[in-house]
């Protein structure tokens, strides 16, 4: 149906501008050890000491106090947060390798998220939901060596998560610092062929000035409860590649991103890591694809501060139809930081999203759960600074669910991420 001219578009959109002359991009100055966003501060100079000697620590958690407030299933408000614990060790300081790194990342889930209430299947508090849905054990999804080759190029492998791989300026944060809402978070369209955690490897070539190149190879299903070993590639693997180009609409720098994934495993249900679709059968099928688009422009950047500026962002995706639920997605909206100089720090952001319900899949889950049409969401949040170290977001949503005997839902709250 859409797939040709939505195939199409989403080339001619990156071929249309990758082109064009490569700006400096806004360039966001590390914070310095006596400013930095810490609620524990430096320690009494612990920190920077750890991180002079190549141990970087970060800790955040992200609370969400969030409900329905009419439509959907049920109209209820629920506490549910994260807790999301890195260690970043530098090779060079640590007097292993020069340009070698190792990064761990442990993290958790807790409380009741209000996905069942309203009756969607994209999630209005995303990082709410991971690592694992419905679980609130502590998950290890990143163990994972990158070795520096020169300055612009890398390789890497071990065990990551994926949430990364959708960069947007404005919208993306891993859930916690933009949007809350999944469809603006990152694509859905990969869900069908993307775990959140797994075992892989791949390069990544990424000049300062130029286009970004990553390539990876990964096991096809989710291993985020277990080391992976056991079962790499025993169900076969996931191929990922994705081309990042920095542009320069009317002298203001912005990106466009073209990416695709292909996933050989075999496929029997739609239930996947990253969505919470029920445990619906489908026809046994070997293989699935996808291809997906964003883009951020800058339409303003503070002539005294660089790192500061606002704009438009977009995201577009096909997929598989006999094995992803969402077939074709879009979403459109503006964010960043806000204009004036008065809340230097606080952002914004305003969007909204279209998912497409496969027919194929969608007849499937009607026999099980009533009638199945396109989902569609609107977001707006404003990201207040209450301290370099504590962010408060006030959050409105307005989702149309694609379980067609839920109402549409009008959904508020408050999420709050205290960086440690």
């Amino acid at each position: 149906r859409r797939t040709p001219w939505l195939a199409a578009g989403l080339w001619c959109c990156l071929v249309g501008l990758a082109g064009a002359e490569n700006p400096p991009q806004p360039y966001v100055e590390e914070p310095r050890y006596e400013t930095a966003p810490h609620l524990l501060g430096s320690q009494d100079g612990f920190r920077e000491r750890l991180a002079d000697a190549g141990l970087t620590i970060l800790a955040d958690n992200t609370g969400f106090y969030i409900g329905n407030t009419n439509g959907g299933f049920d109209q209820a408000f629920d506490y549910a947060g994260h807790g999301d614990y890195c260690v970043i060790a530098d090779g060079g300081k640590l007097g292993v390798r020069d340009g070698l790194y190792l990064k761990l990342r442990a993290e958790h889930r807790y409380g009741e998220t209000i996905v069942g209430n309203v009756g969607c299947f994209i999630s209005p508090t995303l990082i709410a939901d991971l690592p694992v849905y419905g679980s609130e054990e502590v998950y290890l999804t990143n163990v994972l060596l990158t070795q520096e080759l020169t300055d612009a190029f890398s390789v890497f492998a071990g065990k990551m998560d994926t949430l990364d791989g959708d960069m947007n300026a404005f919208a993306h944060g891993r859930g916690k610092t933009q949007f809350s809402n999944m469809g603006f978070v990152f694509n859905p369209i990969v869900g069908a062929t993307v775990p959140y955690s797994t075992l892989g490897a791949g390069f990544v070539f990424h000049p300062d000035d130029g286009p970004m190149v990553m390539v990876t190879v990964l096991n096809s299903t989710d291993t985020t409860a277990t080391s992976g070993f056991d079962t790499l590639f025993n169900d076969g693997m996931l191929l990922s590649a994705a081309v990042r180009v920095p542009t320069n609409v009317l002298d203001r720098p912005g990106h466009q991103l073209l990416g695709g994934t292909w996933n050989s495993r075999t496929y029997t249900s739609i239930a996947e890591a990253y969505i919470p679709y029920p445990d619906v059968a489908i026809p046994t099928t070997r293989g699935s694809w996808c291809l997906y688009w964003n883009f951020d422009q800058f339409l303003f950047v503070d002539p005294a501060d660089d790192t500061r500026g606002w704009g438009p962002f977009g995201r577009a995706g096909i997929a598989d139809p006999n094995t992803s639920p969402i077939d074709a997605f879009l979403s459109f909206g503006v964010g960043g930081t806000v204009p004036g100089r008065s809340r230097r720090d606080d952002t914004f952001g305003v969007g909204w999203y279209w998912a497409s319900a496969s027919p194929e899949i969608g007849s499937l889950i009607t026999s099980q759960f009533g009638p199945v049409g396109d989902g569609q969401g609107i977001e707006c949040f404003y990201n207040y600074a209450l301290t370099p170290a504590i962010r408060i977001t006030p959050d409105l949503q307005y989702v149309v669910p694609s379980l067609r005997l839920a109402d549409p839902a009008l959904i508020a709250g408050v999420r709050a991420l205290v960086s440690f």
